[in-house]
This record gives C-alpha cells, structure tokens and sequence, in this order.
C-alpha cells in the first residue's frame, strides 16, 4: 500500500505580514511551523521564477532563476547584506492587503540594487567564498541569466522611451542583432561594459538562493516536503529562450517563432486557448540527450522534493498553432518526446518524485506515459460535479472518489486555477449544491462552510495516496481569495492571507482529519 500523506497549497506570495509581497522571512517559517501542528507533511508552491507579463508564476523570465520579490529585506539586514536605511518602504506598500505588483516592482527593485551593491562592497570574506561558489555551482544558467536582464533592462528602458511595447520590444525584434542572437562576442562585450549591472543581477540570485535553502533545511528538518512547480513551456521573452533559441521552433533568419502553443477548441472554448509559448524543437533537444531539460529537472530538485509538471499530456502530444494565428483554431496534433524524454531524465538523475499534471481531456496515450513513468496524476473534486440532476452517468464521473481505482494519485478541493471550493458553491446553481451535498451525504440545504468542510474531509478519506488542500479551503473562504482566473489579466496572483488565519482551530481541523485517515505518517 502506498504511503498516504498530506498538505497544503499555499504560494509564498500569499504569505502575510511582509511590505507588499509574501516573502522567504519570518512568515515562511511560521506557517511551516503551523503544518507540523496541523500534522501536514506537504506543502506545495506554485512555480518559483522571476514574474512577466500579468505577473503570472507561469510565465517567467527565466526556468532556473528565484523571484528577487520574495527575498526578504529583513533578513538582508540580519546577515549584513543590506543597509537599514535602504530598506525602509515608502507608505503606499503595505504588509496586507492584495498584492498590488506594480507598486512593489516599482519600490523593490532598486533596494535589491543597492542591497546587491552593499553585498559586493560589505561582505565578509566568508560570504564573498559562498558567493564565488554559488556562481561557480549555478553559471550554466547564471551567466545568461544575468547578461538577459541587463541587456533587458537597457532596451526596455529605451524601447518606452520611443513609444515601443508588447511583442515589438522583445529581444528578437528590438535587440541588435549581435544580441539577439547570443552572438559570444556581443555578450562578452555587453559583459566588459555593464560589469557592476550583472554582478548586481548574481548577486541578487544569491540573495534568493541562500534564503531559500535555508527555508526549505528548516521545512525539511519539520518532516514536510515541498512540491515544486514548473509549466511544461517557458516564455517567449525568457533567458531560456534568447540563450537556447536553436531547441525551440524559431526562424533562424528572423528569429521570429514559427509556432506557438495551445489548446484546441472544447467544451470550454470555441476557439480553444492559444497560449504563445515557443514549442520545442524535439528532435534537436533529442540529438544533444535532452540536456536542457535534464539541467532543468536537476535545478527543480535542487530546490524542491517533488516536481509538479504543468499541461503533462504536452510530452504525449502538443497542439502547434502557426505563429500570428487569432486563435488555436487551426492547430494540429503532433508527437511529443513521449517516454524517451523520460528515460534519458532518469538514466541522469535516477528515480524521478515527478507528479503529472493530466487534468482536462487525456487520451489512453497519455496515460499509457503516465503509468509508464510510475508519475501520479491529479484527481479535482470540484470537477465531479455538475447543475445537472444526478444521472447513472453522473456516477461515472471520474473525479467522484469512487472511482478513482488507484492509489497513486493525488485529490484536491481544487487548484490555483480554481475558484475556491466555498466560492464555486456560493456562485453555482442550486443543482450543483444539491449534487454536492448528496454525495457527501448532507442535507441539500445544508450551508456553504458545512459543504466545504465536507468536501475537504472527503478527500482526506478518498484511496488517493496524497491530498492537497488550498489554504482557501481549509478556512471556507470566498471568490475574494482565489489566486487565479485562467484567460483574465489584472487581478490574478494577488490574494494575500490575514496573519490570524493560522490559527489552532484550523491546525486541529487537519490533524484529526489526517489522524482519522492515516494521513499522519
């Protein structure tokens, strides 16, 4: 019998009680102290990168490099790393509330600057060693990390000034040329002539680095683990992309992308979803023993115990869409790396703690991969439900517990990308209300905190080897907390928890629930 086990899924940028963003500082640690009350062994983040556009987790500059916003400033100053002058925030960034990004950018940045700067000018000889080590350990990405940002900074910087935005600024269409195309001459020029700019950049990695490092020892000192997360593809406009341009599908003349991402038409859509990303070019990752995606895998697990891949059915088979498209309409199928990307993953690294993202429409092919890799899949409990009356195939729902059929898997309320478990009932039809109730054996006018209580406690007691709960979930909050409404800007990623949500009440909640279910290993 698989071991059960389980946690919590909380981003680090809901974390409280830090100017403008959750940060890797104190709050960190205390809710990691709060899981070991709750008796929870997991806890689950979403992806750790540098935002882009929409300040999306999901799209990031850079696969392999930390958030500077989640560094913690305090800390900076506890380790002789910072000036106590250079981090006092202004008035308008407040340590609750939503996330306003723009706002926190805008004032965070430049301390990190400086902190940097008084890091290379301050530090102790001991701090200097660690530093020139972690440049060492981590230059295969490091280095164009670095040059990117720079070189980013200075041609965004030029390109609003001349009234240039969107796609038309990035660095295959804005950049001269010798740097777009990560000419080693170019960059090494760049290098000699911004010194202090990338040193700056490194710096700032390593800020995030030995945070960090030091939050995941402690987490993992309490007996919790961290499940990680990364999207199957990265942005156009990444350090990934500009310093690998030759395994993704560009025009090597215009360096223009050839294809993009997606999702065909659905139940959802009509037009399907077209995401943008670059699509891999599989067959040259698969000439040089997919080493990108190895040295991406090795990084994740250098951060994180378990990796969560996003959109996993891409590796099956991906929806290309030609580049300039208005929709994913005029997609096609096309063959993924499959196993083979896999196997050539595992002959690296060994046995892979890797959990498969295989929600939505998944084909016996993709589950073939699945099991064929021994990965987990994801089972949605909001997902089991509909306004409809119940029907003989209402039953066969996939996502009800009864039939789930296998242990190797893992149940949540619901994810990021979902409303929150009290908010899609308070929102849904009275059908939907109704069916829930009668499955968790409740009376149909039973109320929304005594549903969703019911909801989580189902999956605690479902045959999944490992359930997850949203924060959200555990304390029957509203629409108002949902991290994430897919296709919409503006709003996303910015709910941020109340200090006193971490309560005994809420830690006992789940601690008997996971007594009860043999959840408390």
């Amino acid at each position: 019998m698989t071991k059960r086990k389980s946690g919590i899924l909380l981003h680090i940028t809901s974390l409280p009680d830090s100017p403008g963003i959750g940060t890797l500082g104190k709050s960190a640690y205390a809710f990691a102290d709060w899981l070991k009350k709750a008796g929870q062994t997991l806890w689950q983040i979403l992806p750790l990168g540098p935002t882009g556009y929409g300040d999306s987790p999901y799209a990031s500059f850079s696969t392999f490099a930390g958030n500077p916003l989640l560094i913690d400033l305090d800390d900076l100053l506890e380790r002789g790393w910072a000036d106590s002058e250079d981090i006092v925030p202004p008035e308008y960034i407040k340590t609750s509330g939503l996330i306003d990004y723009g706002s926190v950018v805008w004032w965070k940045m430049p301390v990190l600057y400086k902190c940097a700067a008084f890091f290379l000018k301050n530090c102790t000889e001991k701090d200097r060693v660690k530093y020139e080590a972690f440049k060492n350990d981590q230059s295969a990405w490091l280095n164009n990390f670095a040059d990117y940002t720079s070189i980013k900074k200075f041609y965004d910087t030029q390109a609003q000034k001349e009234g240039v935005s969107g796609e038309k600024s990035m660095w295959n269409r804005y950049w001269p040329k010798d740097l777009a195309c990560h000419d080693p001459s170019a960059v090494s020029d760049w290098d000699a002539k911004h010194t202090q700019d990338v040193e700056e950049i490194k710096v700032i990695q390593f800020f995030f680095n030995e945070q960090w490092q030091a939050l995941k020892s402690y987490v993992n000192k309490l007996g919790i683990k961290i499940i990680g997360d990364i999207p199957i593809f990265v942005a156009a406009d990444s350090a990934d992309v500009w310093a690998n341009r030759k395994l993704f599908q560009f025009d090597s003349q215009t360096l223009l992308q050839l294809s993009c991402a997606g999702v065909p038409p659905d139940y959802f859509s009509e037009t399907g979803q077209l995401w943008g990303n670059p699509l891999y070019d599989w067959d040259a990752m698969k000439k040089d023993g997919y080493s990108w995606w190895v040295d991406r895998i090795r990084n994740m697990l250098r951060l994180v115990d378990v990796v969560r891949i996003d959109h996993f059915r891409g590796f099956e088979a991906y929806w290309k869409v030609p580049y300039g498209s208005p929709n994913a309409i005029n997609g096609e199928w096309v063959k993924g790396p499959d196993k083979d990307l896999f196997d050539k993953i595992k002959e690296k690294l060994g046995d892979l703690p890797i959990i498969a993202e295989d929600l939505g429409v998944i084909t016996p092919e993709v589950e073939a991969l699945r099991d064929g890799c021994a990965f987990p899949g994801m089972k949605i409990l909001q997902f089991a439900f509909n306004d409809n009356p119940w029907t003989a195939e209402s039953s066969e729902n996939k996502d009800l517990p009864h039939n789930y059929g296998r242990e190797n898997l893992l149940v949540y309320t619901g994810t990021h990308d979902n409303d929150t478990a009290a908010g899609i009932l308070a929102s849904s039809k009275a059908g939907y209300r109704k069916n829930v109730a009668n499955y968790l054996g409740l009376k149909e006018d039973a109320d929304i905190q005594t549903l969703t209580k019911a909801m989580v406690r189902t999956c605690f007691a479902s045959v999944a080897a490992t359930c997850i709960i949203p924060l959200q979930d555990v304390y029957c909050l509203g629409s108002e907390t949902r991290m994430n409404t897919p296709s919409t800007t503006g709003k996303n990623w910015a709910w941020r928890m109340e200090t006193n949500l971490l309560d005994k009440a809420g830690a006992d909640f789940l601690k008997e629930l996971s007594l009860i279910y043999g959840r408390n290993c």
